[in-house]
């Protein structure tokens, strides 16, 4: 009742902010691309030692009990990427009340897949490293998708995808960030501190005030997102989680037919498309590549994070997705074929950023870290070009331009 009260005020700006959001994904996409290779160029490089030692660098902050002391790489991984987690909280509330996923019909081939998409190639992993105990925290680097990093790949095709098919996507890789999301709060938590616990619970309390009042600033968001977000780091759960929380606050449609959240939302994405998630790509994918071999990429770490993102994502989004159509639970959207979902299964397993976060939770060895790089590394590069020569091959061909007037 509530999502159908407010759906006709707010789709008047929604549909154009979905416009924009694929754009800046796609674009966003390139430029992440762009900064993941460059790192590993210069972690192979002679200024590697540089690179490592400016990640390396404390950065000290606040004041009182509150202040914060960080190496700059942990200040991108749990700060900058907590604005990357803001906007995702964002999209995801917006996805749920006004677009793909605010009815069964719209959101059960997406939930389907996604969840099968999600549970195979943690399957997988886990069944490649059955025989290292160390390694099974890391259960759940392959099953995560970069949304940023397939939508780039995307625009490679121009208007021959069908826009169903990019909605799709993106609908998949929302579920994936619930499921993510989640997954980080329950089993990559430290311990906790019930006070700051306390804290947080009691600024989230006043930030649900705002919402529910629906007021449309977005100042009161801003600076209680921070001191939420300074709570939850003290407290032992993921600071990133605040961001999320915080989202979660910002009302759908603000008082006199205001969309704070898609004001919100639309302001964030060139910052979050072309500063945090590139910053976050460059930190994250630097990686020495002396030494390895055929024997470094077979071993189970980095194998069973490749096979999870390649073969797992495959099998469970391909497959969930025809048991859901078979069983009359979902239906395929017009003009997408099964070729499609199957190239789009491959793009899904593109698991960059959120598969490099989830592997920093997971690890505290350099060495399982940089096993983790190589993992995702590999494993997003044979499903990128799989998956764009597989949708090539299945689009139609682009229609003959015609002659010029002369």
């Amino acid at each position: 009742m509530i999502a159908r009260a407010i759906a006709k005020p707010v789709t008047q700006v929604i549909a154009p902010a979905m416009r924009d959001f694929l754009q800046k994904e796609s674009a966003g996409g390139i430029t992440l691309i762009v900064a993941a290779a460059l790192a590993l160029v210069i972690a192979n490089s002679p200024f590697a030692a540089s690179y490592f030692a400016l990640l390396d660098v404390p950065v000290v902050a606040g004041i009182g009990d509150g202040v914060i002391d960080k190496p700059l790489l942990l200040w991108i991984n749990d700060g900058l990427m907590a604005v990357f987690f803001f906007l995702v909280g964002l999209e995801v509330k917006r996805e749920a009340l006004v677009g793909q996923l605010n009815s069964w019909n719209k959101a059960s081939l997406p939930l389907m897949a996604a969840i099968g998409g999600m549970a195979l190639p943690a399957a997988i992993y886990l069944g490649i490293n059955s025989g290292s105990p160390e390694n099974l925290g890391g259960w759940a680097i392959p099953a995560a998708t970069d949304i940023a990093f397939a939508l780039g790949i995307l625009t490679l095709l121009g208007p021959r995808v069908p826009v169903a098919l990019k909605a799709l996507l993106l609908a998949i890789a929302v579920i994936d960030d619930i499921g993510a999301i989640t997954i980080i709060a329950l089993f990559y938590t430290a311990e906790t501190s019930v006070g700051m616990l306390i804290g947080a619970a009691i600024t989230l309390a006043v930030l649900a005030m705002f919402g529910r009042g629906k007021v449309a600033s977005s100042i009161p968001y801003v600076l209680l997102g921070v001191v939420l977000w300074v709570f939850v780091l003290k407290s032992g759960v993921h600071a990133t989680l605040a961001g999320v929380a915080a989202a979660m606050c910002v009302p759908i449609a603000g008082r006199n037919g205001e969309a704070p959240l898609e004001r919100m939302e639309h302001a964030l994405h060139p910052y979050v498309a072309f500063l945090v998630i590139p910053v976050f790509g460059f930190a994250n994918a630097g990686v020495s590549l002396s030494g390895v071999g055929l024997d470094t990429l077979f071993s189970p770490l980095p194998l069973g994070i490749a096979a999870g993102l390649v073969i797992g994502k495959q099998i469970g989004i391909v497959g969930f997705a025809w048991a859901a159509v078979k069983a009359g639970f979902a239906t395929l959207p017009e003009g997408v074929n099964w070729r499609q979902i199957h190239a789009l299964s491959l793009l899904a397993a593109i698991g960059f950023t959120m598969s490099l976060f989830i592997g920093n939770l997971a690890f505290a060895d350099p060495a399982q870290v940089d096993a983790v790089k190589i993992g995702v590394l590999s494993g997003s590069l044979v499903a990128a070009i799989a998956g764009y020569l597989m949708l090539r091959a299945t689009l139609p061909q682009p229609a003959e331009a015609e002659p010029q007037p002369g």
